[in-house]
């Protein structure tokens, strides 16, 4: 069985963050050492080469996974999705956020999703703010040498940098742990 490894010194911390997506999901990582944030990793997982949905699940499942058993997540942070007109689209990205979250509390990973509005006031003080605009101030908040093509992996990275400055208060999202 799996057993999640928790930092004896909790002073440190390992959020995973995701932005979970039908066609790329973005997610990131960040170290909390104190009250100082640490950029581990970004990345995107194209999906769009995918034809069918459930295999897309497929890959947004085992991914996470991967990405929980490589680097020992103590916290994940989750974009709830926005709703749409498109009730199709809206229940495609549903399941993939379940998937997702899923994935973590298979882990007994505690997740805490954040309103897209949430993340972007935390991260420029504008909850209206653009993706270009969020993907600016990460670059600025961590030191990021690059931005990726797609925002998508900036999007997931926002998630964990509110989550930090949120610190365990869940105003503006909600909580689950297995």
């Amino acid at each position: 069985p799996f057993f999640s490894v928790r930092r004896s010194n909790m002073t440190e911390k390992i959020i995973l963050c995701i932005d979970p997506g039908t066609n790329i999901m973005g997610f990131g990582l960040i170290k909390v050492v104190g009250k100082k944030i640490e950029f581990i990793q970004m990345n995107e997982l194209q999906l769009s080469k995918y034809d069918d949905h459930y295999l897309k699940l497929k890959h947004i499942f085992e991914r996470t996974i991967e990405l929980i058993d490589t680097h020992h997540p103590d916290e994940i942070a989750i974009e709830a999705p926005f709703y749409g007109k498109n009730v199709q689209s809206m229940l495609k990205l549903g399941r993939a956020q379940g998937v997702a979250m899923a994935a973590g509390l298979s882990r007994q990973i505690p997740i805490t999703e954040y309103l897209p509005k949430k993340i972007k006031m935390a991260i420029t003080g504008n909850g209206n703010a653009s993706k270009e605009q969020v993907a600016l101030m990460l670059k600025s908040l961590l030191n990021l040498q690059s931005l990726p093509k797609n925002l998508d992996a900036t999007d997931g990275l926002a998630a964990a940098v509110c989550h930090f400055y949120n610190a365990g208060k869940i105003e503006g999202g909600t909580n689950y742990s297995g």
